[in-house]
């Protein structure tokens, strides 16, 4: 973060008045946000020394960017998490991340369950929150290769990963999308999903900082309250998941209410080019559709003067320099019009995961291509296509759902023989989790299902939101599970309820 504390500290010295965060605590000015930031810096400097890893929690307000800049001022790593991170995710982010120092309020410390063994020097910071840090000299920055930023991603695995960026990375990304809708510097931004996921933090905070724009937030989701921020502050673009902008789009009075943006992009998850055609003209604005990954950041979009059909139907064109391909089961490439294994290189390819308090490199090809686990087309126009995951992976709302880690939680439920969990198309939240259930003794329903899940301790989020009692699983000529005719008998049933 050190290029954007230099380049924020020379703004404030130049235009100290301007407006840098508007968000639920009020209006916040460049000179203040970076006032704050150089007491935390000299409070690290103090406790600390050196270039410390600072995990932060990441408020969509004003003290993520001070926490950012502050870390930037001292050469240091930024690590964001959730204030909803439960205390075995922040035991998680602890074991991999390795923080010399964490920055949160004192409820979120206990909620976190952050020891006072690990962390027993404690201080005020950033008006009202609190500094905790280890008590020794920070450790050696290096460890992380370059990288300058880390946050959570819930994964394809069932366990969280920590993606490490570089600033590089994110300069990159958010020059790109600058230039593909079009911004100019001062343009506010609207920063409306949570700060902690990489492309939040890259898309939402960094890039209006680059753009010399202000952030505009609001403290937690909330689809009237984000209509009303985006009219009442001039918002020019923010970027959602499809799940979000199309909530927008069914809310009382929001008929033209977004005719101030320039665009919205919306990415992140399943996207329906009616359900977006729909919405866009209701809210009066233009839907882009852009693809990337928390470890290669939205490394295609199309453009706001692109037609409907290239806009809403396909994922875009990749950014200036990034590269995606198309390959087979052997890794060589296909030709347009094929379907095949997605690969990426570019700029804006992540340094690794946090492993052990350092960035275990990621596994790329032997010419530098990141496999994706996605399918997808490359079309004769040179845009690409998504067409779903290699693995068994449901996106609802933005989040991904690891089917054999629900699968494998139901399966344990006594009077359970067999179990398979698919997506169902939803139109909000692009994809909902069903379970076709073969009982032994008496069919189980959804709330026979989720309290058993409940009484397990396996997390809500992750619960099926459809249990359909079936006699056998669908199977294919050879007797396996047909997981396509599992999808359509789901869809089917759901559709009927």
């Amino acid at each position: 973060m050190q290029q954007l504390a230099k380049e924020f500290g020379e703004r404030a010295g130049r235009a100290p008045d301007d407006v840098a965060v508007i968000d639920a605590l009020g209006v916040h000015t460049v000179g203040e946000v970076m006032h704050a930031a150089h007491d935390l810096a000299a409070a690290l400097q103090d406790a600390l020394g050196g270039s410390p890893t600072v995990l932060v929690q990441a408020d969509n307000t004003w003290r993520t960017l001070a926490t950012a800049l502050a870390v930037g001022l001292r050469g240091g790593m930024v690590a964001v998490l959730s204030s909803h991170a439960v205390a075995s995710e922040f035991a998680l982010a602890m074991e991999d991340i390795e923080p010399d120092a964490v920055v949160a309020s004192d409820a979120v410390l206990e909620h976190w369950a952050a020891s006072n063994e690990t962390f027993p020097d404690k201080r005020s910071a950033l008006d009202g929150w609190a500094l905790v840090t280890s008590g020794r000299p920070a450790s050696d920055v290096g460890r992380w290769d370059g990288g300058a930023a880390v946050a959570m991603t819930s994964g394809s695995t069932g366990r969280p990963k920590c993606v490490v960026q570089s600033e590089e990375s994110l300069r990159y990304a958010g020059r790109a999308t600058i230039e593909a809708i079009g911004l100019q510097p001062g343009d506010a931004i609207g920063a409306f999903v949570p700060l902690s996921s990489v492309a939040a933090y890259c898309f939402g905070m960094y890039l209006p900082a680059l753009l010399e724009g202000s952030m505009v937030c609001i403290e937690s989701w909330q689809p009237d309250a984000a209509l009303d921020a985006m009219a009442e502050h001039d918002v020019r673009w923010t970027m959602l998941v499809p799940t979000m902008a199309l909530q927008l789009s069914v809310r009382q009075g929001a008929e033209g209410r977004l005719s101030g943006l320039k665009a919205m992009t919306v990415g992140g998850g399943p996207m329906d080019a009616g359900a977006l055609g729909r919405a866009e003209q209701t809210l009066g604005t233009t839907f882009i559709r852009v693809f990337g990954m928390s470890e290669c950041l939205g490394h295609t979009t199309t453009s706001p003067h692109e037609d409907a059909t290239t806009r809403l139907g396909c994922d875009g064109r990749p950014f200036p320099g990034t590269e995606v391909r198309a390959v087979d089961d052997n890794g060589a490439p296909m030709p347009p019009g094929e379907v095949g294994a997605a690969q990426v290189r570019g700029p804006s390819l992540f340094a690794g995961y946090a492993r052990g308090g350092r960035t275990q490199r990621p596994e790329l090809t032997a010419d530098g291509f990141l496999p994706t686990g996605d399918l997808v087309r490359l079309n004769a126009d040179s845009t690409i296509t998504i067409l779903g995951r290699q693995k068994q992976i449901i996106i609802r709302g933005g989040r991904n759902i690891d089917i054999n880690e629900v699968e494998a939680a139901i399966a344990r439920i006594p009077g359970i023989a067999q179990v398979c969990v698919v997506p169902v198309p939803d139109e909000m939240l692009g994809e909902r989790v069903a379970a076709l259930v073969v009982a032994v003794g008496p069919a189980l329903s959804l709330p026979d299902i989720t309290s058993r899940l409940d009484e397990a301790g396996f997390p809500k989020a992750k619960w099926p939101e459809f249990v359909f009692a079936v006699p056998d699983l669908p199977q294919n000529r050879v007797g396996k599970l047909s997981r396509p005719d599992a999808v359509r008998l789901a869809s089917e049933l759901a559709a009927s309820e």
